[in-house]
């Protein structure tokens, strides 16, 4: 089926905002972590606390500002999920991923300029094992399972129910809860207190999309209306 302007128009909107919103994410992710290892004293629970409020909050508003233009995914597991459930068609999920990748690259480089360090270095900082990889899947797969039961029956508390869920999994999960492929790829290139080193991403990422095809999976027998119900492109 053919294009038309309208719909190009629409689309780079979309694609806009999931951009500059997982921007602007990463650089709240990343950013706060640099403020907080700084001003925390070696204290890594008071750094841990600061980076979980000012991440909780930055989603907040970002879902609250994208997610009528774009159903502010800022993920590409929850791309995938949507997809698969009938909110954004399948040829437009590669445009998406790849929007939320460069955006979380940019978001990255926003904050080292913010605080004055290289743009990119790789992260030394481990986070493997299968504990790390097991808590990665529970982290996404509670994401998810936020998502879904919220945007199935009330779409207007998604915004704050993710965030809250996410500030919770920071502290729950031994991962600190990345949930998110494009988030721990941009995160691989900060060697801060937000990094992951570049070998322990895959299995992070594996686990992730494992979580968010189970937790889409529970919620497609849970509530099946949601499948192909217009997803979460239609959150408000």
């Amino acid at each position: 089926m053919a294009v038309t302007e309208e719909q190009s128009f629409r689309l780079s909107q979309r694609l806009t905002a999931e951009g500059v919103g997982t921007a602007m994410l990463l650089a709240a992710v990343v950013g706060s972590g640099i403020m907080a290892e700084r001003l925390a004293g070696g204290n890594v629970a008071v750094a841990l606390l600061a980076n979980a409020l000012a991440t909780g909050a930055a989603l907040v508003a970002l879902i609250l500002t994208f997610g009528s233009v774009s159903g502010a995914h800022f993920n590409p597991a929850v791309t995938l999920a949507d997809a698969s459930q009938g909110g954004i068609p399948w040829r437009e999920v590669p445009l998406y991923v790849t929007a939320q990748i460069a955006g979380a690259f940019a978001g990255v480089a926003a904050a080292h300029t913010m605080f004055e360090t290289p743009l990119f270095f790789a992260s030394r900082h481990a986070r493997s094992g299968m504990a790390q990889a097991f808590s990665e899947f529970v982290a996404t797969f509670g994401l998810l399972a936020v998502i879904w039961g919220c945007a199935r029956f009330r779409s207007a508390a998604v915004p704050f129910a993710v965030a809250a869920y996410i500030t919770a999994a920071y502290w729950f999960t031994a991962s600190t809860s990345f949930a998110n492929p494009a988030v721990t790829l941009a995160r691989s290139a900060t060697d801060t207190f937000a990094g992951i080193r570049p070998s322990d991403a895959p299995a992070f990422i594996v686990a992730q999309l494992i979580g968010a095809a189970s937790a889409t999976v529970l919620f497609r027998w849970l509530t099946p209306r949601s499948a192909g119900s217009g997803g979460l492109t239609k959150i408000r």
